[in-house]
Parts: structure tokens; C-alpha cells; sequence
């Protein structure tokens, strides 16, 4: 699961990747050149991760090539084999439906095209044609997916390196409890060590002594729990014990729904697993999005 790969795995360092650029290609330009694609290249996402030395590397194997107003630039359907930056010129986008060609877009002296084909390994999904005399800049596919390839990696590096900051630890003892029955949420866990016992308490048997309280799972290593109450704003649906010594890795509210906000659905979407285990254990799902009800 993405959380446990993000939290529990090894430690990543883009710097000990594969030597993506160890094979260098260059194709030689002026200084004029040079700065012309450097800036053409300046907002362009994929490279904004890129140390100076492998932006160098990157713009050493871009090459120019020269187009005629009228002039193909890609064609719909052909092969992927260069990402292309504009360096100067205007450029229609065509995409052929039915058999029919329709403009649907423009660049005008700046832009960026061809990297569909490259990232998925497809045909050309448009055809760009020049309006005017001018120049882009071109990248074999080779190089553009290694430059793809250290933007992902840098990009899990940083979103790790996010998560370690916000994420503390904490043991507990055999028997005792990580979280209560109704009570307010205030953090989230993923078990490091040991195994963690979840019980449920039967609705109107809320006696100390006679709660009527039932096992409803047990989680382990690289398992997380105590992302019900977080996602649904409601008290805690159950409550947790350490069964032996567990360590837990343990992240507050405001973290979790900072950083693990683009989890929130998939989450969401475990409650409906919830609800039918409580079904088969309860013969109801105990209103777990309201436990106190």
C-alpha cells in the first residue's frame, strides 16, 4: 500500500540512482543558442528538478531543427521518437476524428510538445504543423525518459523526506491501550513492530465491567489504523491494544491531512470494508461513521 511504501521502505537517495546521464550526448551550439533554450526550457515541469549538471547534460543533447511554414512537425499516429521545445515560430495542433482534421489548438513562439507518445509508449495522438518559418528543439526519447525517470525519484525523495519530518514513534506495552473507543482522533498510526488487537464494544453495553466488547482485526507490520475517525470527523469507531511490545509510527492530524490528502479517497473507500466485516460480525454495520450513536 502506498503509505507503507512511502514510510516503511528503504531509504531513497536519488544520488545513488543509475548514472541516467553516464551516456552524454552533444550536439554543439553558441553561446546565443545556448541561452535561447535555456530560457525556452525555463518553465517547463520535467526539468525544474534537474541539479545545474544534469541540466546541462539535458541541453548539450537537445538539437535544433529548422521548419518551414507548412512544415509537419509530427504527424497523428506516427511514431514517438523526440520531445520538441519550441524556440521560435507559430504551430497548429490538429487532431484527425472520423477522418477529419480540426485545429483545436496554437503555440505561439513558445510551448512544448510530443512527450504523450514518449511517457506512454504510444502513436503521436496530434499533428503540429508550422504556420510560420522558425525553430524547436529536439530531444530523443532515450534522454527525455531518463530526465522522466530522475523527476520521479526526486519527486518520491521529497514526499518521504515530508513524511520523516512529521512522523514520530512510540511504544507500548503488552496490554495496553493506543487508542479509545469514542474518543476524539487526534493521530494516525502504521505499526513498525509487533501486532495490534482492535475491539468494538456492542451497542448499549457500554458498562466498564460488561462492555460486550468483540475483536473485529489485528494488524501488523507496515498495517495502519486510526484513519477512520480522520477521514469521517467523527470519534474514534473502535479501540486498539498492543499485543506484546509494538512500535508504532505515529503521525498528528494536521500531517495526516496535509500530506496524505491525496489518499483521502482510497481510504474512503475502506469503510464500505469496514461496514461488511461488522455486518458479518454484528449483523450490522454499527453506524461505524458514529459510534457514539
Amino acid at each position: 500500500f502506498l503509505i507503507f511504501v512511502l514510510v516503511c521502505a528503504e531509504a531513497f537517495n536519488p544520488d545513488e540512482e543509475d548514472d541516467d546521464m553516464e551516456s552524454r550526448i552533444i550536439h554543439p551550439k553558441t553561446d546565443d543558442q545556448r541561452n535561447r533554450l535555456q530560457e525556452a526550457c525555463r518553465d517547463i515541469l520535467l526539468f525544474k528538478n534537474l541539479d545545474p549538471e544534469q541540466m546541462s547534460q539535458v541541453l548539450d543533447a537537445m538539437f535544433e531543427k529548422l521548419v518551414e511554414g507548412g512544415e509537419h512537425v509530427i504527424d497523428q499516429g506516427g511514431d514517438g521518437d523526440n520531445f520538441y521545445v519550441i524556440d521560435r515560430g507559430t504551430y497548429d495542433i490538429y487532431v484527425r476524428c472520423d477522418g477529419i482534421g480540426r485545429c483545436v489548438g496554437n503555440y505561439d513562439n513558445r510551448g512544448s510538445f510530443g512527450e504523450l507518445a514518449l511517457m506512454y509508449n504510444t502513436p503521436r495522438a496530434a499533428t503540429i504543423i508550422a504556420t510560420s518559418p522558425g525553430a524547436v528543439w529536439g530531444l530523443v526519447s532515450e534522454i527525455y525518459l531518463k530526465c522522466l525517470k530522475m523527476y520521479s525519484s526526486t519527486y518520491r525523495y521529497l514526499k518521504l523526506q515530508k513524511l520523516v519530518d512529521v512522523i514520530g514513534t512510540k511504544i507500548y506495552k503488552d496490554g495496553e491501550q493506543i487508542i479509545a473507543q469514542g474518543d476524539m482522533a487526534d493521530c494516525f498510526f502504521i505499526v513498525e513492530s509487533g501486532e495490534v488487537r482492535i475491539t468494538m464494544k456492542r451497542k448499549g453495553k457500554q458498562d466498564v465491567e460488561d462492555n460486550g466488547a468483540v475483536e473485529i482485526a489485528r494488524y501488523s507490520r507496515g498495517q495502519y489504523f486510526g484513519e477512520l475517525a480522520l477521514v469521517t470527523n467523527k470519534p474514534r469507531a473502535a479501540s486498539a491494544f498492543a499485543l506484546g511490545t509494538v512500535k508504532c509510527l505515529v503521525m498528528d492530524v494536521q500531517a495526516f491531512e496535509r500530506l496524505l490528502g491525496p489518499c483521502m479517497e482510497i481510504m474512503k473507500r475502506n469503510i464500505a470494508n469496514y461496514e461488511e466485516q461488522l455486518v458479518a460480525l454484528f449483523g450490522t454495520n454499527m453506524d461505524i461513521a458514529d459510534p457514539t450513536a
